[in-house]
């Protein structure tokens, strides 16, 4: 069965330099465009990080300083990545929590909106660890009933995610064959504002802090009793999609004021 599609789909898989989405550069991405027709479009592209790889990190992905080093920059490219996924909704393995943040994070480092905010996210791993709580590569054994090849290569490892979201939607008759659903069922936090799940909304809507001493307290009340949080947000370690929720927040909040 074939996954109905309303626009484009984008399966995508990124390798980079460790997991920290504030710190850490994409080395590689691989994407794979089904489009309506049912033809499909690839993209694959090494990238040089210009910070090193570390050794633990290049011994799972298999990619070293010197396979990048003459590779274009993520600014060289980023033009032609955002052009390629334009208006596409997007699927990937855990691409909700990694994917997706450090690829949005690489954008609005080099000042380009990545507009992910308006697309439907299939996570294929909150699925699979929903139905059956594994692994990408006990995933595509189990819904596949195929080994991996080469695997945490990016665009194999695209392939099998999106081989891995047809073999579900098949296997299971609660899950509807569309994005809309998959996208909603595949949130790991439906509530989460930002990628990270710094800010969450209660019941009423309402944006509520979900980390650290004011978890739980409603943004709009903290910002009232602390007017220096925002700022301690805007130094901290925190990524650009938590940072811009925040200012979005904010900018709400003086508007009233």
């Amino acid at each position: 069965m074939e996954i109905k599609l309303d626009k484009p789909l984008i399966v995508l898989d990124i390798e980079a330099t460790g997991d920290q989405i504030n710190k850490d550069r994409i080395v590689e991405i691989g994407m794979i465009k089904t489009n309506l027709d049912g033809s499909e479009d690839v993209y694959e592209q090494r990238i040089n990080p210009q910070i090193p790889i570390p050794l633990n990190i290049s011994e799972i992905h298999s990619i070293y300083d010197l396979d990048v080093k003459d590779s274009p920059s993520f600014e060289d490219v980023a033009n032609e990545i955002k052009t390629f996924i334009g208006d596409s909704d997007l699927c990937g393995f855990n691409s909700n929590k990694f994917d997706i943040p450090i690829l949005e994070e690489e954008f609005l480092r080099v000042g380009l909106k990545s507009d992910f905010d308006s697309k439907k996210l299939v996570d294929v791993q909150n699925i699979f660890h929903k139905m059956e709580k594994r692994t990408l590569g006990a995933a595509h054994i189990f819904y596949c009933g195929k080994v991996m090849e080469n695997a945490h290569s990016a665009i194999h490892d695209a392939r099998a995610t999106l081989e891995v979201l047809k073999s579900q939607t098949k296997k299971y008759s609660e899950l509807e064959n569309n994005i809309d659903f998959l996208s909603d069922f595949s949130k790991a936090n439906k509530g989460s504002v930002d990628y990270a799940g710094r800010i969450v909304l209660n019941d009423k809507k309402q944006p509520i802090i979900n980390f650290g001493k004011h978890k739980g307290k409603e943004l709009e009340f903290v910002f009232k009793k602390e007017p220096g949080y925002y700022s301690w947000i805007l130094k901290g370690d925190f990524s650009q999609n938590t940072k811009s929720c925040f200012t979005k927040f904010w900018k709400k909040f003086k508007s009233k004021t």
